[in-house]
């Protein structure tokens, strides 16, 4: 008699998402702008001026003048196969970073957040974080399965903000590329659109003003919120 093997449920009335278009997306504290050379470069070197160890873990940078940030964001922003943000702080209303979204296979439903970027002034700041669950909530919203995020693994703060943020860790990808001539593992984490719900009810509930005392300190840890929904926890992240 032969065996029934197992396979994988059948997704019902199944249509490819759109790909992203560019259009800003905007929340309470973050504004986010498709980037542009001409009206980005120099704010964000600026912002960057003086820190170039934002650059360690990407595959670009750091760069030696405006002149090079203008020609490198140039040739970036033409590609059509990664879709750049710049991040606006609303509080303060400058320019602090910017993140992308790239690997987009709408026939799959995947789509990954990354080559992110900020500068210190945008860091641990709510806009930061409401940038990440903007575009987050835009890939949900189209019809997305699956946000991905992945770092090189020797990058404990991206690892630790991957699981802030409600992305489930994966497991290392040994050897997977090299990156500035060094050798890159690469760790993957993600969340999938069941999870959503719950993870877009953490976020508001951690994004609302009540959350934050009158000198803006955070009342309920993101990280606690987010820790109830995400599964695979990193073990090199353990007791963090």
């Amino acid at each position: 008699m032969e065996c029934q093997r197992p396979v994988g449920p059948i997704i019902p009335n199944w249509q490819a998402p759109p790909l992203p278009d560019g259009a800003p997306l905007e929340g309470r504290y973050a504004r986010l702008e498709k980037l542009s050379a001409d009206s980005h470069a120099a704010l964000l070197y600026r912002a960057f001026d003086g820190h170039d160890w934002v650059w360690d873990y990407m595959p670009s940078g750091p760069y030696a003048s405006a002149a090079q940030f203008h020609r490198w964001m140039r040739d970036a922003t033409v590609q059509d196969d990664i879709l750049f943000y710049a991040i606006r702080d609303l509080e303060t209303g400058e320019y602090g970073g910017f993140a992308s979204y790239l690997r987009m296979t709408p026939e799959s439903g995947s789509i990954e957040v990354g080559y992110i970027a900020m500068a210190p002034r945008l860091q641990r700041t709510r806009a930061a974080t409401e940038a990440m669950y903007l575009m987050m909530k835009w890939a949900f919203d189209s019809g997305y399965r699956r946000f991905e995020w992945k770092c090189d693994a020797l990058n404990k703060p991206s690892r630790r903000a991957a699981q802030r943020l409600g992305f489930s860790y994966e497991g290392i990808f040994r050897q997977a590329t090299i990156v500035k001539g060094r050798n890159r593992d690469t760790a993957w984490f993600a969340a999938i659109d069941s999870e959503w719900p719950a993870l877009r009810e953490a976020f508001q509930f951690w994004l609302s003003p009540s959350n934050f005392d009158p000198s803006g300190v955070q009342r309920e840890r993101l990280s606690d919120l987010t820790n109830l929904v995400r599964h695979c926890g990193d073990p090199d992240q353990a007791g963090r």
